[in-house]
């Protein structure tokens, strides 16, 4: 038998299995359902059911089970179930984020919009392929956004629990939306600024991944104040601290592990904690290098490579190393402060672990 701490904290309570199943479950009924209405939607189901079915860390469920169970929570399938709702935000987000940001991958694979684009060329239709590409994938990605609920709704939870989970999954799903458009408009603004990069952080990727995912546990299991306060000290810097991670993976990443080109988030001229601690730290000339890379979608390997050595050499890379260290630490001191089911606290803990030292 394998020692609990040996084994990933999304793997722990069968969770990544349960979550999976409850996922392919759900995705089966609505391909019947589509099948029901036009066999030209069979494209979209099996889209759909490659993208979130295909990969996918399973981090956010994960961040609710441990924060259910820690409150008091009791398993069950059911739980599960409207936990895996998260995954098909997550896939709504991707998808959309993909678009917006013209990736040609993710996971490895062609982006959803590249792949619909893909399909317009080998069956020779009429009009514009990526055009049609974008279209697919914007209403693919709302599909689904509009799943997720039914999702929750429909996984076999008390109408009570539903009711207190409710608030924190809308707040949840407007608070990535917005944060979405932040980051979109610093791209455009060129507004570099470290202050802005930590505000787009927060609401596009920190409250996302871990703080509104336990407080929907802690809401399941209709845990007390202390709890959802120690829940949002811990969430905050840690999701901080993932965000911060994948900001270093989307310019240093090996692309084997991280299913993108590297050097993409240069080419996107992502206005991250990362590009803007090095933008605060060059001299003049080596700042006026990086801003005229940042954004070029020609940039290429010894671009990447000489914007890599700009921050560096900045120290904005140390920098952000050591920002993740500090986030996770005051994550790890707030959850220390009340009083959890001892499996669930280890789980919060390792889970900590999981989303800061990742390399994909």
């Amino acid at each position: 038998m394998n020692d609990a701490a040996s084994v990933s904290p999304v793997d722990r309570a069968g969770l990544r299995q349960r979550v999976d199943k409850a996922l392919t479950e759900f995705l089966a009924n609505q391909r019947i359902w589509m099948a029901g209405v036009d066999d030209a939607l069979a494209p979209l189901a099996e889209v759909i059911e490659a993208f979130v079915l295909g990969g996918g860390k399973r981090l956010r469920p994960a961040f609710a089970y441990w924060g259910y169970r820690g409150a008091g929570g009791v398993d069950s399938d059911q739980v599960l179930g409207a936990l895996a709702a998260l995954e098909l935000v997550q896939a709504s987000a991707l998808i959309h984020d993909d678009l917006m940001d013209r990736s040609d991958t993710r996971r490895g694979e062609p982006a959803v919009h590249r792949r619909f684009a893909a399909r317009h060329r080998r069956s020779g239709w009429g009009g514009d392929p990526d055009g049609f590409g974008d279209a697919a994938a914007i209403l693919l990605g709302d599909l689904c956004l509009v799943w997720s609920d039914e999702l929750l709704h429909s996984a076999g939870l008390e109408p009570r629990m539903v009711a207190r989970a409710r608030p924190v999954f809308d707040e949840m799903r407007t608070e990535v939306t917005v944060g979405q458009y932040l980051d979109v408009l610093a791209q455009v603004t060129r507004d570099t600024s470290v202050e802005r990069a930590g505000k787009v952080a927060r609401y596009k990727s920190a409250k996302y991944t871990v703080e509104r995912p336990l407080l929907l546990g802690a809401a399941l299991a209709d845990a007390p104040a202390d709890v959802e306060a120690a829940y949002s000290a811990y969430g905050l810097p840690l999701g901080e601290a993932f965000q911060l991670r994948d900001d270093v993976l989307g310019v240093f990443g090996d692309p084997a592990q991280t299913g993108k080109p590297a050097g993409d988030d240069l080419r996107e001229g992502k206005r991250t904690y990362l590009v803007a601690a090095a933008l605060e730290a060059l001299d003049d000339a080596d700042r006026e290098q990086l801003r005229t890379g940042l954004g070029d979608p020609g940039l290429d390997e010894e671009g990447v490579a000489r914007l890599r050595g700009l921050i560096t050499r900045s120290g904005a890379l140390a920098r952000t190393e050591q920002r993740i260290g500090m986030l996770t630490d005051s994550a790890l001191a707030a959850l220390a402060t009340v009083d959890l089911d001892s499996e669930a606290r280890q789980a919060l803990v390792d889970l900590a672990a999981a989303a800061t030292r990742r390399t994909d």
